[in-house]
């Protein structure tokens, strides 16, 4: 392998800016916000918008009404119809 080539990942700290969740995982993005984890060492501290503490698909909050909304549209549209 190739010497040099590969990015320098560290622990940071991801907060979710809409639930104020906080998880720390690997990251080579750059930040100069720091924030002290629970174990003592102080991190950098990335913001981010969404996570899987509020992403619909985590929560279970996901509306599935839409696709029923298509069909029907879809059905209106063409003349088809449920008979």
């Amino acid at each position: 392998m190739k010497a040099n080539i590969h990015p320098d990942y560290r622990p940071v700290v991801f907060m979710d800016t809409t639930t104020g969740y906080k998880f720390l995982s690997g990251s080579t993005k750059n930040t100069a916000e720091t924030i002290e984890w629970e174990d003592g060492n102080t991190y950098p501290l990335l913001h981010v918008e969404i996570s899987s503490d509020s992403h619909p698909f985590y929560t279970g909050r996901q509306k599935f009404t839409q696709a029923d909304g298509r069909v029907d549209r879809f059905n209106k549209k063409y003349g088809l119809s449920d008979k």
